[in-house]
C-alpha cells in the first residue's frame, strides 16, 4: 500500500477539521489562504542560486547553535515551518520523519526543521512527530527574514485562533506574530541553494518526492 501524500493528508485532516470547527471560523482561513495565494511568493524570496547565509540558532535546550554547524560540510535540506501550533506543520514533519529522513541518512544529507518558536515549542514539534533530526528556533524570524519568507496571520485569522484558544505570539521567541512562509531548501555543500519552494498558502506542502527529485539533479 503507498504512502498517502502530504496534499492527500491535509485533504483528510481539512475534512475532520472544518467540521469541528464549523462553517463561521473555516471562511476565516479559506479567506486567509486566498489572500496569501493572490499575494503570492515575495519578490525578494530566496530563490535557487543564491548563497545561503549563516545564523545564530536555538536548539530544544536552548543552546546557541550556528546552522552552518548542525548542517555541516554536505549537502542539506532546511524545513521552514510555522510551528508547532499548526497542524499542517506537525503533518508534514511527521512525514519527512517517516519517508524522507531514511533516504537522506543513506545519502548523507542532514535535514533540519527552523522555526521562530521558542525552544519548549521546538521539542514540542520534535515529541509530536517522534522526530529524529534536529528542531531548532530561529528567535526574531532573523534567517527566515533574511530569506525573505516572513509573512504573519491577518487579523481576522489572529481572532480566530483566539476563538480556537491561542495565539501565535505566545508561541513565538520574540512575542509577535511573524512566521516563515512554509519553505523547504535543498543547499548543496557550498551553501548554495539548489532547490527552493516557498508555500504561501500553509496548507500546501513540498511532496517529498519532489525533495528526492531535487537531491537527484545535485547528485
Amino acid at each position: 500500500m503507498s504512502t498517502p501524500t502530504i496534499a492527500d493528508q491535509v485533504t483528510t485532516f481539512n475534512e475532520g477539521f472544518t467540521a469541528q470547527i464549523g462553517p463561521e471560523l473555516s471562511a476565516v482561513f479559506d479567506g486567509e489562504q486566498k489572500a496569501l495565494t493572490e499575494a503570492g511568493v515575495p519578490d525578494d524570496a530566496v530563490a535557487v542560486g543564491d548563497q545561503l547565509v549563516d545564523a545564530t540558532l536555538l536548539t530544544v535546550a536552548g543552546d546557541e547553535v550556528s546552522l552552518a554547524e548542525v548542517v555541516g560540510e554536505g549537502a542539506a535540506v532546511l524545513v521552514f515551518y510555522r510551528g508547532a501550533w499548526c497542524p499542517y506543520c506537525n503533518l508534514t514533519l511527521k512525514t519527512y520523519q517517516q519517508e524522507l529522513l531514511p533516504t537522506l541518512r543513506d545519502r548523507g544529507v542532514a535535514l533540519v526543521a527552523i522555526s521562530p518558536q521558542t525552544p519548549e515549542g521546538s521539542d514540542l514539534a520534535t515529541s509530536n512527530g517522534s522526530l529524529e533530526f534536529p528542531v531548532l528556533s530561529d528567535p526574531g524570524n532573523v534567517l527566515s527574514s533574511a530569506l525573505g519568507i516572513v509573512t504573519e496571520p491577518t487579523a481576522d485569522a489572529r481572532s480566530a485562533h483566539t476563538q480556537l484558544g491561542f495565539d501565535v505570539a505566545d508561541s513565538n521567541a520574540d512575542e509577535t506574530g511573524d512566521i516563515p512562509f512554509p519553505t523547504v531548501l535543498v543547499v548543496d555543500g557550498d551553501g548554495r541553494v539548489v532547490f527552493a519552494d516557498v508555500h504561501v498558502d500553509y496548507t500546501t506542502r513540498t511532496e517529498v518526492a519532489d525533495v528526492v527529485a531535487a537531491l537527484d539533479q545535485l547528485a
